[in-house]
């Protein structure tokens, strides 16, 4: 096997997002599968199982369709050409990807925070957060944001990064499939509870080992801007499950460790209070100036798990 053109993946993919990040006139396939979800949901309901097995059924079959579409057209194209199939698979892990758009979202939270236009800050932090924000104050949209660029580290940039570099665009793919499922259908709620306990599952199994390298990669970003990168490990080893998710505590706690503030904590759902644990309580509170630090450090970090991944690859194909 020819192994340069393979070895541009990544890169490549990463360079994209930098340049384009999420442009809403580009056609793309994380919307696809938002409206596969939206339209197959009922289609499954109607099945004559409890609402946990049809939920299941559902979402293995969205995840395996999303595989192996991905792979048939992938197959098709290198059939014409290898290079125009390379070309094809950086376009689709370009599309897992999302530093520049969840950066550009973070910022303008932070300009319109400056600008002191709370209630403006609030609509646009409802873009990337799932909690309700009518009853947030300042500091409450701040966390909201610093939690949402934490989080989004993994869901966004080191889970797609990682499983690109195990399966390529198929397996990135699908695990977005599995990570828009547990957006759209894995709550908690009494709509969701049953018919979406199998794609919160699954989303925290494909979540388990990314989350978790996000600790070392976040540890070393601290380092690189000079910031306590020891505190930053240890803050998210000792706190990283103080969160009702069992991955999403740890790229928080981590970023809480390395900002020096206070994370987590109550917040409403849809109406609902739910009494979630406060991350890093012993350290201070946040300011508006974290929301560009943690944008920071979530860009070094992203940079570092494309190394990372990058250097696996490659160390794995010239071992072929």
């Amino acid at each position: 096997m020819e192994i340069a053109p393979f070895w541009c993946l990544l890169p490549m993919a990463f360079l994209l997002d930098l340049i384009l990040g999420d442009p809403g006139w580009l056609p793309h396939p994380i919307r696809w599968m938002g409206e596969w979800i939206q339209r197959w949901e009922p289609y499954f309901r109607r099945f004559n199982f409890s609402l946990t097995a049809s939920g299941c059924l559902f979402a293995i079959s969205l995840v395996i369709g999303t595989f192996m579409i991905t792979w048939g057209i992938l197959f098709i194209v290198k059939t014409i050409h290898l290079y125009l199939y390379v070309i094809i698979q950086i376009i689709f892990i370009y599309y897992t990807l999302s530093v520049k758009s969840l950066r550009s979202a973070a910022m303008d939270i932070y300009r319109t925070l400056k600008c002191g236009k709370l209630q403006e800050a609030k609509h646009k932090l409802s873009h990337i957060v799932g909690r309700d924000v009518e009853p947030l104050d300042e500091q409450g949209v701040m966390r909201g944001t610093v939690e949402s660029v934490a989080e989004n580290l993994v869901d966004g940039v080191v889970s797609p990064l990682f499983f690109a570099a195990v399966g390529g665009a198929p397996l990135a793919l699908t695990y977005k499939m599995i990570n828009t499922l547990d957006s759209m259908v894995g709550y908690k709620d009494e709509r969701y509870s049953k018919f979406g306990r199998c794609a919160a599952r699954l989303d925290d199994v494909a979540n388990f080992i990314p989350a978790r390298l996000s600790i070392l990669i976040i540890s070393l970003a601290a380092i690189i801007m000079k910031g306590p990168g020891r505190e930053t490990f240890i803050t998210a080893i000792r706190e990283g499950r103080n969160h009702i998710s069992p991955n999403a505590g740890f790229p928080e706690a981590a970023f809480a460790g390395e900002l020096g503030v206070k994370l987590g904590g109550p917040n409403y759902y849809k109406g609902n209070l739910v009494n979630k644990p406060y991350i890093g309580a012993h350290l201070g509170d946040i300011e508006v100036e974290h929301i560009r630090q943690a944008c920071h450090l979530m860009v070094i970090s992203a940079l570092l798990c494309l190394i990372l991944c990058w250097g696996c690859v490659t160390l794995f194909m010239l071992s072929i």
